[in-house]
């Protein structure tokens, strides 16, 4: 019981990080996803305390274990709109193409860059 009361305290940290978000994007107008700006304010959180990566640990690991479950609702999206998808699909490939090659760029550049940061420190 103890544990399931430990998960659940966890997905209210998280949730409740991802309305905050939610809530200051829209009251602001901030031209950024509501979640996104949760996700820094989690990021803040874990860095001020972090006992609280430790506890968050199982919880988590539950949600990574079973994260091919939350593509189910976009795949159910993508054949709902599969009229949409036959009219743009040149489009559609063309960014999907590009925005792929910019993540892939993103990571590598902030893959480098840590590892020049981290090889500068000493152990």
């Amino acid at each position: 019981m103890k544990r399931r009361a430990h998960m659940l305290a966890t997905l209210g940290v998280l949730l409740a990080c991802q309305l905050t978000g939610e809530v200051v994007v829209r009251a602001a107008g901030l031209p950024v996803p509501g979640p996104v700006l949760g996700l820094v304010l989690l990021v803040l959180a874990l860095r001020l305390w972090p006992t609280l990566a430790q506890r968050f640990r199982p919880t988590v690991g539950v949600i990574l274990a079973n994260l091919s479950l939350l593509f189910v609702p976009a795949g159910v999206g993508v054949i709902g709109n599969l009229d949409a998808l036959s009219d743009d699909w040149l489009a559609l490939l063309v960014i999907l193409i590009v925005s792929t090659v910019l993540a892939m760029l993103a990571a590598v550049g902030t893959f480098i860059a840590v590892r020049r940061l981290t090889a500068r420190q000493p152990t």
